[in-house]
């Protein structure tokens, strides 16, 4: 595993810097293009080489949900982004970037659509070439879709807690609307529900954040004044969880010793935090890889409806549980 001096070489800072951009520090005066060169790094250090494919001689559009500065306040996206910039560079293919609503009439082959879209927002994309929509369920609208199985893992940190005999869980689910203003529910939440059910369980809490530290930390904090914490807390994203932690560390609760907490995603910071982030892992740079991987088959054949691929997750076991 990449270190933090590793890091710090390849970026030009301190290791101190690196580990305050790593953590959220609030307090930090860096340039946003610094923190934006530490997290691609963070994140690059954690892909695999591989071997360059013969060139193929495609075209493909690719168009994301998020800007810059969301993008570095969770990191998820970066990394599938970086997957699929990287797959796109090792098989030679051109990536030509753009706006959802101007992608054109000819020159491409595919398009690869990143993020979540409202129903005003599918419109833009097109039937009449090969288009995959990458973590946001199109299926129905007869897109292929590339998503995530979320059931997955939230049964796997739920089914976690309590082998460590942590049965009062609360959840805190992210919240988050498309560009048209459509609210996107949280399928970890429902995910959650269905699972504490099966199991007899009632959740402690339900709280929810738009997916940010800072206002993931205030939610928490603000349930904690009047209220005692549970034994452990699910959280939708890793940036929610590095806010559930904040605001625990600042009640005065110890991670994990009072409160176990699991994140989802595990983007690059979820090891280099204190305590080391347990959460569920989502193979993001791979996902990136596997995005332009099958919209390449979907250019080769045509199928006769819209498919959906779920890529599953993996339980990281660290030091906050």
């Amino acid at each position: 595993m990449a270190t933090i001096k590793d890091i710090a070489n390849l970026a030009g800072v301190s290791s101190a810097t690196v580990s305050r951009v790593l953590n959220y520090d609030p307090e930090l005066a860096v340039a946003q293009e610094t923190k934006k060169k530490i997290f691609e790094i963070a994140e690059e250090l954690n892909y695999t080489k591989h071997k360059r494919n013969r060139k193929q001689r495609v075209r493909l559009y690719y168009t994301q949900w998020f800007n810059d500065s969301e993008e570095l306040n969770d990191l998820y996206y970066l990394s599938i982004r970086m997957g699929i910039e990287k797959r796109a560079e090792e098989l030679q293919i051109e990536l030509v970037k753009g706006a959802l609503n101007e992608i054109p009439r000819e020159g491409i082959d595919g398009v690869i659509a990143l993020g979540k879209f409202g129903d005003s927002e599918l419109l833009h994309l097109r039937k009449d070439v090969p288009t995959l929509i990458v973590d946001f369920d199109g299926s129905a609208k007869g897109f292929d879709s590339l998503v995530v199985d979320f059931e997955m893992g939230v049964r796997q940190a739920i089914e976690f807690f309590l082998s460590k005999g942590r049965a009062e869980i609360g959840i805190l689910s992210g919240v988050e609307q498309a560009r048209d203003g459509q609210v996107l529910p949280d399928q970890r939440l429902s995910a959650f529900r269905k699972v504490m059910s099966e199991h007899k369980l009632t959740p402690i809490f339900e709280l929810e954040a738009p997916f940010d530290l800072n206002a993931g930390k205030a939610v928490l904090a603000d349930y904690l004044v009047e209220h005692t914490p549970p034994e452990a807390i699910f959280a939708s994203s890793d940036v929610l969880a590095l806010g559930t932690i904040n605001a625990l560390h600042e009640a005065g609760l110890k991670v994990p010793v009072d409160v176990a907490v699991i994140g989802f995603n595990d983007v690059s910071v979820a090891k280099y935090v204190s305590p080391a982030l347990t959460t569920i892992r989502v193979s993001t740079e791979w996902m990136g890889e596997l995005a332009v991987s099958t919209c390449l088959d979907l250019i080769q054949e045509t199928a006769p409806v819209s498919r959906k691929i779920v890529i599953g997750t993996e339980l990281m076991i660290r030091e906050s549980v």
